[in-house]
């Protein structure tokens, strides 16, 4: 409403005193195309709307507000296309955009001096609700500069005289980009402060932070885009803007047409350049050395590392508290990975990186990657309880997650596994920690279980005499605990005896394969029939 109501003072004060384009019609011309009839009709629809406007209340004057704000848009629009005609119908234009230069004029002055009042207001009552005002008063300037450069464009076409019209606006354009040129740089400033400042709180930022930012955003697009009319304008007029441009790229970050340009391209290329020359001349022994310590530091951390990784490693593996393979190689990595970050941290400290805020950085991202990450996260917990607990180490055979293998390495949130055909599976630890653990291999000793059958008519005291002489004899079966053979079930067709030898790990499928091959030949050396499933068929001839 505030900028509509200001529309609507200036074409009031733009109107008053003015001929209407009717009669200017009557006098120019009694002929004239029908364009211009469409121009006499805009312009009294403007003028009754503005003496309506005196009457009218409520929901009706804004209406009003916007038919006339309308109409003076479609004025101009027609007005234009009035001049790319060719040819041009002078002496009808010529008192057309006479009246339309001045009511420009009019609407130009009362924007001024309505941004000259919001800029006195300033310090006095709220400056971000004014500043938010300026910046959209501008905006409704903008579209009168604009209008008013077509306009003398026009009148140049049209031999009308206006004066020092034209170098008054190019002195009023030059001096407005100055003046934003300088809001944009300020502004964008002050944001990057509130912005620093809003993620130095971290959780604990303020609604009055956030809305900070929020403004200076919102000030900072309109001021950028106010100073890329002034440009467009400034361009038009001949005017150098490589300066201007510069600084709306470093604002917007966009590689436009206006950045490729050879003058803008070069200029940005020449003050960066100077910029370095200058840092390197000034700086440049000081930074030299910082990167020299840099570097050195990084160095020696490097060393200090791996010489920690080799004190941790000699103390874990001869601790008598017997560290896991598994844990032995966490702590290892833990404090070579420990050591080389503090050389980073005071290798950055170095060259004026401000620790704090950075430390504070990482901890605001920790917990926005923490909720990103939370399945790996919880990989991570599963890992440090498996390195705590120890229910399996590196070398152990198990059955984990419905895989069968052995491991082979486990980092914080996987295990890899190599399954007995020699295939390298990599599984989630919580995968693991959330599923049965069957360590086959940490035990010492495992036995064998197998089962031999004889049929109903062999010597059981013989069966059993031949098989505990070939698990006395494997030189793989251990003595102790004694293996056993022991008569278990009559079956539908053999008398079935489980045969339990005890072995190493190692030597488990060594026992199996053995003990099941020999005794398949002795029993055939002794006589000692092994039953197996046959069916008899009988044939009945009937007669």
């Amino acid at each position: 409403m505030y900028r509509i109501l200001s529309l609507v003072l200036l074409t009031i004060v733009g109107l008053s005193g003015m001929p209407s384009h009717a009669e200017t019609k009557v006098e120019s011309s009694i002929e004239a195309p029908a364009e211009f009839g469409e121009l006499s009709s805009l312009q009294n629809s403007i003028t009754q709307d503005v003496q309506r406007l005196k009457q009218t209340k409520g929901e009706l004057t804004s209406f009003t507000e916007y038919r006339i704000k309308k109409n003076a848009q479609q004025l101009h629009l027609k007005l234009k296309e009035l001049m790319d005609e060719t040819p041009l119908n002078i002496e009808l234009l010529r008192p057309l955009v006479k009246e339309h230069l001045d009511f420009i004029n009019q609407v130009d002055s009362y924007y001024a001096n309505e941004i000259k009042q919001l800029k006195s207001k300033l310090g006095k009552d709220s400056d971000a609700m004014i500043m938010m005002q300026l910046s959209l008063t501008e905006r409704e300037r903008d579209e009168q500069l604009e209008a008013k450069l077509d306009t003398l464009e026009w009148a140049k076409k049209l031999t009308i005289d206006t004066g020092d019209q034209a170098e008054l606006l190019s002195q009023t354009l030059v001096k407005r980009a100055d003046e934003l040129n300088s809001l944009v740089q300020y502004t964008q400033e002050k944001l990057q402060n509130a912005v620093d400042e809003a993620s130095l709180a971290g959780s604990d930022v303020t609604s009055e932070q956030t809305l900070l930012v929020t403004q200076l955003n919102e000030r900072l697009a309109q001021s950028s885009s106010s100073l890329a009319v002034a440009i467009s304008l400034l361009d038009a007029v001949g005017q150098d803007t490589a300066e201007l441009k510069q600084t709306l790229f470093s604002t917007s970050g966009d590689i436009t047409q206006d950045v490729l340009n050879i003058d803008v391209a070069s200029s940005l290329i020449e003050q960066w350049f100077s910029a370095a020359k200058t840092q390197a001349i000034d700086n440049g022994p000081g930074v030299i050395f910082k990167l020299f310590i840099f570097v050195l530091i990084l160095f020696i951390a490097n060393l200090a590392g791996k010489l920690a990784q080799k004190i941790v490693k000699k103390t874990v593996s001869n601790s008598k508290l017997q560290f896991s393979l598994l844990l032995q190689e966490f702590f290892i990595s833990l404090s070579g990975k420990a050591v080389f970050t503090l050389g980073v941290l005071i290798a950055l400290s170095q060259l004026g990186i401000e620790l704090g805020p950075l430390l504070a950085g990482f901890g605001v991202a920790g917990v926005i990657i923490g909720f990103a990450l939370q399945d790996t996260l919880s990989n991570f917990a599963s890992g440090m309880m498996i390195l705590i607990y120890r229910p399996y180490d590196v070398g152990d055979l198990i059955n984990a997650a419905g895989v069968t293998g052995k491991v082979s390495h486990m980092s914080l949130v996987s295990t890899t596994i190599k399954t007995l055909d020699n295939q390298r599976l990599i599984i989630p630890n919580n995968k693991i920690w959330g599923d049965t653990i069957n360590n086959i291999t940490v035990e010492h000793q495992r036995r064998v279980d197998m089962t031999f059958g004889i049929g109903y008519s062999d010597d059981i005291e013989k069966a059993e005499r031949v098989m505990n002489a070939i698990l006395q004899e494997h030189p793989k079966v251990l003595k102790n605990p004694e293996p056993i053979v022991k008569l278990h079930t009559l079956g539908e067709s053999s008398v079935d005896f489980v045969v339990r030898p005890w072995a190493r790990p190692e030597d488990y499928w060594d026992v199996y394969w053995d003990v099941t091959r020999t005794v398949k030949m002795r029993f055939d050396e002794e006589n000692i029939s092994i039953p197996f499933p046959q069916r008899d068929v009988h044939i009945y001839q009937s007669e």
